[in-house]
């Protein structure tokens, strides 16, 4: 029979949980956001709305100009300083609530770096003054580290709330042969994702009036060679975006679980991640055929995060409760 202390203590272990859970996972949210405003900044061409200055806005700390460009940077900033606010508070909260090795205590650090680091590149941005109509091989590398990072900011999050929900770790050796598919899968999309930040930066520098118009760009061999990468993109998603459509049934014919739950799990994730691929692809090809607009970028963007997101989440749930392979190779 549990004594009132033990029920006691009990109670507060789960209200731990839930805390560190719910402080998480706001994280998560908060950085999505900041990430599709990032992109919106991106897509309107508003990232030297406070001129070469960082991390003051046009030399002032809120400046007069009420200029569209200006308040979109303004905002940018500002709401990625309070998303790092968040993340400091959850640095704390997990290493007072739990113990030294936890893995929560590790994710929030991995994710503070990885905020640290998208600040020292936006600041790289724009005080080199990578923005705008600014349409050099420079930019297109800096985009690229800034979308990698980005990648692995989310991939932090969503380990630091899975941790945080009481989840164990994962084991790359759990299982040895799915966890070479999901390297696979993450390098895919971080492939497609490298060639859509190329993609959406030529979208941007040079926008074309038409279906016809874009296709001659990218056939041109006088185009500029942002234009000529960017039919790139759309082959790489669709052979990435194949991949991951079959790996749900792969890893159902291949993994065994301990339990129920274990497996209900890893085919939510699944069924979640198919769906999110096929809408994936469905708004990359309404982006080419009308001409990619600033709201369907976003969409595709979202989009592109959740399959991120739930590719991470699938990996996880195999590869922290996985526990035998069958011989039979699928």
């Amino acid at each position: 029979m549990r004594t009132p202390h033990g029920v006691a203590e009990s109670s507060r272990r789960i209200r731990t949980v839930r805390r560190l859970a719910r402080l998480s996972l706001v994280v998560m949210i908060s950085n999505l956001l900041v990430i599709l405003w990032g992109a919106f900044v991106r897509a309107t061409g508003s990232g030297a709305g406070c001129g070469s200055h960082w991390p003051l806005c046009n030399g002032e700390v809120f400046p007069r100009s009420a200029e569209f460009e200006t308040l979109v940077e303004l905002t940018h900033r500002l709401t990625s300083g309070l998303a790092l606010g968040l993340v400091l508070w959850l640095v704390v909260a997990s290493f007072r609530l739990r113990p030294p090795g936890h893995p929560v205590r590790q994710g929030s650090i991995w994710i503070l770096v990885f905020m640290l680091a998208e600040a020292l590149v936006g600041a790289g941005i724009v005080l080199n003054e990578l923005v705008a109509d600014d349409s050099s091989m420079a930019r297109a590398i800096v985009m690229t580290v800034h979308l990698l990072n980005t990648f692995g900011l989310l991939a932090a999050c969503t380990l630091t709330t899975v941790w945080a929900q009481g989840q164990p770790r994962f084991e790359l050796r759990r299982s040895p042969r799915v966890a070479r598919w999901f390297l696979l899968a993450l390098g895919g999309l971080l492939l497609v994702g490298t060639t859509g930040a190329i993609a959406a930066l030529g979208d941007t520098l040079f926008p074309a009036a038409s279906f016809e118009e874009a296709w001659q760009q990218d056939l041109s061999p006088t185009s500029h060679w942002l234009l000529r990468l960017r039919s790139l993109h759309p082959a790489v998603a669709v052979l990435v975006g194949l991949f991951l459509l079959k790996l749900p049934a792969r890893i159902r014919r291949t993994v065994r679980f301990p339990d129920p739950e274990s497996k209900q799990r890893v085919q939510l994730y699944g069924k979640l991640l198919s769906l999110t691929v096929l809408l994936q692809l469905m708004a990359g090809t309404l982006n080419i055929f009308l001409l990619v607009p600033i709201w369907l970028q976003l969409v595709h963007l979202a989009l592109a995060d959740g399959v991120w997101i739930l590719l991470v989440l699938l990996a996880h749930a195999v590869l922290a409760t996985a526990v035998t392979e069958p011989d039979a190779v699928p």
